[in-house]
C-alpha cells in the first residue's frame, strides 16, 4: 500500500508544480499578491509531497518489497541494511527522485526564507522552479517511475551493482546533486530578472548565497566522487577525465566564475549581463551532466541509464530550459544595463581575468568530453579523448589563474595598483622561491616542473596568509592590535583566503603525486617482499571468507620500515553471486598525508599479481577541496551574506529606541 501511496503522491506533486508554475507567474503579471503568494504555500506542499514518494521508496528497500520492479533490480535481502537504504539512488529511478527531492526542497528554502526578496521576483522564481519540477515530474513518471510493480513478486532481488555497495555510494550523490540542483536556483533568479526586465546590485546579493550554497556541496561531491573512485576501483588514480567526471566538473568551473561575477556586481554594478549569462549557463552544465549520465551516449561505471527513449526525453528538457533561457537572454539583454565601468588594474579586473580563464577551461573540457560524442554521431568513427588531451589544454590554462589569484584580494576596486600589489606579496614570492630551491636541492635529477609546481602552490598558501596579515595591518601595527583586528574581521575574509588555501593544498597534493610516486606491478608468492617509497612490503598469502552478499579472497600484507613493522593490511578480490560480478577492494594505509596503495590482481600457479603504490601527499587533493568547502561556508556565515540583515538590523534598532522613548 505505502508504493501505491508514493506513486499517488509523485502524481500529486505533479499537480500542485503545475500550480505553483502558473499561478504567481499570472500574479507577478497582473500585480496580484494573493496569486503570487500561492508560489510559497505550493512550493512547501510539492517538497512534501514528494519527499513522501522517496519515503515510500525507501521503505520499500528496507523492506526487500521484490514486488517493486526498482526494488528488485537493486536489492537483495541478505545485502547490509545501510547499502538496502544508499541503493534508493544507487539506480536511475532512485537518483531521478532524489534530484527532484532535492529540487523541490530549494524551492521550499526559497518560498521560506527569501522574505526580504521583491514579492514579483520572488513569484517569478518559485514559477521558473516550478516549471523545472513539472519537466522532471512528468520524465519520472513517464520513463522511469520507481514504483512500478511486478507481478507475481519474485522471491529474491538481483542486488545492487557491487561497486556501489560501498558507503562512499551514501554521500557523494546526495552531495553532487545539492551542488547540481542548487544552481537552479541561480538559474531561476537569472530568468526572472529578464521576464522583469530589471536587474540590479540586489540581484546579486539574493543569488550569490544560493550559488555559495550549490557551489559548496558540489566541491564536497566532486571530492568525496574522486576518492570513493580511487578506493574503489582499484586502478590507483583520484582524477581519470571521465566524461561523467568532466559532466561535474564543468558546472563547478562555471560556477566558481559565477561566484566572483556576482560579487563584483554587487559591490560595483558591474558585469550584470554577464553575470546573468554565466547563471544560465551554469545550470544548463547541470542539465547537460544529467543528459550524459542517464541518455546512454556514454559508457561509464558512472552512467545509471541507457535507455535512448530516456534520452530523448532529457534532450527535449535541454532544449526548452538551455534553449527557452538562451532565447530569453537573447531577447532581454540589449534592454539591460551593462553596469559600471573599472580600469583594467583593478579588484573587478582581476575578478574578470579569473571569469576569463575559468570560463576557457571549462568550454575546453567541454569540448574535449562531446567532441568523441559529435564525431561518431557526424561520421561512425570513434576516438577517445584522454588525459593527454586534457592535461596538455587544461593545465596551461589554469598556471596563469593560479599566479594571478594572490593579487585579486589586494588590488583596490574600479583602479588599483598592480606595483603596489606586487610589493606587498613579497613574503609570498620568497616562500614560493624557497620552495622551488629546496625542492630542487632535495630530490633526485632535476624535476624542474615539479619544483614549479610546488612554488605554484606555496605561492597560493603564502598568498592567503599574506591577504589575511595585510588586513589585520601587521607589521605596521603591533602584535596586539593586529591580534584584535584579526578576530575582527568578517566571515568572508577568511572564507575567501580558506578557500585559496584549499586551492593551494590540491595543487600541492596533485603535483607531489604525479611527479613523486612510486609504482609496481609484481607477481608475489606466500613470504616475497618489495619496497615502494621507503616502505618493505611482505605479502603473507591469500585466505577466503565470506561476506554477507559476497564471496572474497583476502590477501594478507605487513608493512615495514626500517626492519619495524608499522601496520597489518588487507586487500582483496570479492565476487557477488546475485550480479555474477568480481569487484576489486584495496588496501590502503595513511602514514600522515601519503599512503601506501595495494590491489591484488590473478593468481597463477601460486604466485599473485600485486600493484603496490605510494603516494606521497596524495591526501591534501581531499584536504584541500574541504578547505575549499570551509572557506565557503564562512563566507556564507557572513552577515553581509544574509539577504535582507542589514534592513532587520535597522528595523530592530529602531523599534528599540520607540520602546525607550
Amino acid at each position: 500500500m505505502i508504493v501505491e501511496v508514493g506513486h499517488f503522491a509523485l502524481v500529486l506533486a505533479l499537480v500542485t508544480a503545475i500550480v505553483q508554475f502558473g499561478l504567481p507567474l499570472i500574479g507577478a503579471r497582473i500585480g496580484d499578491d494573493r496569486l503570487m503568494e500561492t508560489g510559497e504555500v505550493t512550493a512547501v506542499a510539492s517538497f512534501a509531497l514528494i519527499a513522501l514518494a522517496f519515503t515510500a521508496l525507501t521503505a520499500a528497500y528496507v523492506g526487500s518489497d521484490f514486488s517493486v520492479m526498482n526494488v528488485f533490480q537493486n536489492s537483495h535481502s541478505a545485502k547490509p541494511m545501510l547499502y538496502k537504504i544508499t541503493g534508493v539512488w544507487g539506480n536511475h529511478e532512485g537518483s531521478m527522485l532524489l534530484w527532484v527531492l532535492i529540487l523541490a526542497f530549494f524551492s521550499a528554502l526559497v518560498a521560506l526564507f527569501g522574505r526580504d526578496i521583491p514579492a514579483s521576483l520572488k513569484a517569478n522564481v518559485l514559477s521558473v522552479q516550478a516549471l523545472i519540477t513539472v519537466a522532471f515530474l512528468l520524465f519520472i513518471l513517464l520513463t522511469s517511475n520507481p514504483f512500478e510493480r511486478l507481478l507475481p513478486a519474485p522471491l529474491e532481488g538481483q542486488d545492487l551493482n557491487p561497486i556501489l555497495q560501498d558507503v562512499g555510494l551514501a554521500v557523494h550523490p546526495p552531495l553532487l546533486y545539492l551542488g547540481y540542483v542548487g544552481f537552479s536556483v541561480a538559474f531561476s533568479f537569472a530568468v526572472a530578472a529578464l521576464i522583469d526586465g530589471r536587474i540590479d546590485a540586489a540581484w546579486a546579493r539574493w543569488v550569490r548565497p544560493w550559488t555559495l550554497v550549490a557551489w559548496i556541496f558540489l566541491t564536497l561531491g566532486i571530492a568525496m566522487g574522486s576518492y570513493w573512485a580511487y578506493y574503489e576501483l582499484g586502478w590507483g588514480g583520484w582524477w581519470f577525465w571521465d566524461p561523467v567526471e568532466n559532466a561535474s566538473f564543468m558546472p563547478w568551473l562555471s560556477g566558481t566564475a559565477l561566484l566572483h561575477s556576482a560579487l563584483v556586481m554587487e559591490k560595483r554594478a558591474a558585469l550584470k549581463i554577464w553575470t546573468v549569462l554565466l547563471a544560465i549557463l551554469t545550470f544548463s552544465l547541470s542539465l547537460l551532466g544529467t543528459f550524459l549520465v542517464r541518455s546512454g551516449v556514454l559508457t561509464s561505471v558512472h552512467a545509471f541509464a541507457t535507455d535512448p527513449s530516456r534520452g530523448v526525453f532529457i534532450l527535449a528538457i535541454l532544449t526548452l530550459f538551455i534553449g527557452g533561457s538562451l532565447a530569453l537572454f537573447a531577447f532581454r539583454a540589449q534592454t539591460l544595463e551593462s553596469g559600471g565601468l573599472f580600469a583594467p588594474i583593478s579588484r573587478e579586473g582581476a575578478l574578470v581575468f579569473n571569469n576569463l580563464f575559468l570560463t576557457t577551461a571549462c568550454a575546453t573540457v567541454l569540448i574535449g568530453t562531446l567532441y568523441p560524442l559529435v564525431l561518431e554521431v557526424l561520421t561512425g568513427s570513434k576516438i577517445s579523448v584522454g588525459a593527454p588531451f586534457f592535461d596538455l589544454t587544461f593545465g596551461p590554462l589554469m598556471i596563469p589563474l593560479l599566479l594571478a589569484v594572490p593579487f585579486g584580494p589586494l588590488l583596490a576596486w574600479k583602479r588599483g595598483d598592480l606595483l603596489a600589489a606586487a610589493q606587498r606579496l613579497y613574503f609570498a614570492v620568497g616562500t614560493a622561491m624557497a620552495a622551488i630551491i629546496l625542492t630542487l636541492a632535495f630530490t633526485e635529477g632535476m624535476r624542474i616542473l615539479a619544483a614549479l609546481g610546488f612554488g605554484l602552490a606555496v605561492w597560493l598558501l603564502a598568498g592567503a596568509v599574506t591577504d589575511l596579515a595585510l588586513r589585520t595591518g601587521y607589521p605596521r601595527v603591533t602584535a596586539r592590535v593586529a591580534l584584535r583586528r584579526f578576530t575582527g574581521l568578517p566571515r568572508s575574509a577568511f572564507g575567501t583566503a580558506l578557500a585559496h588555501a584549499g586551492l593551494g593544498l590540491t595543487v600541492l597534493g596533485v603535483i607531489a603525486t604525479s611527479a613523486f610516486q612510486t609504482e609496481l606491478v609484481t607477481a608475489m608468492k606466500p613470504g616475497d617482499i618489495r619496497e615502494a617509497g621507503g616502505y618493505q612490503i611482505r605479502f603473507e598469502g591469500l585466505a577466503a571468507r565470506e561476506g554477507p552478499n559476497y564471496r572474497e579472497e583476502v590477501g594478507g600484507f605487513t608493512l615495514s620500515r626500517g626492519g619495524v613493522a608499522v601496520t597489518q593490511m588487507e586487500s582483496a578480490k570479492r565476487f557477488y553471486p546475485a550480479r555474477q560480478m568480481p569487484t576489486t577492494e584495496a588496501g590502503i594505509h595513511t602514514h600522515w598525508l601519503s599512503q601506501t596503495y595495494i590491489a591484488l590482481g590473478e593468481t597463477t600457479n601460486g604466485a599473485t599479481v600485486v600493484r603496490l603504490w605510494y603516494k606521497p601527499l596524495i591526501t591534501l587533493i581531499w584536504i584541500g577541496a574541504v578547505v575549499m568547502a570551509l572557506g565557503g561556508t564562512l563566507s556564507l556565515l557572513d552577515r553581509r551574506l544574509r539577504v535582507g540583515a542589514p534592513a532587520r538590523a535597522r528595523r530592530r534598532k529602531s523599534e528599540t529606541g520607540a520602546v525607550a522613548a
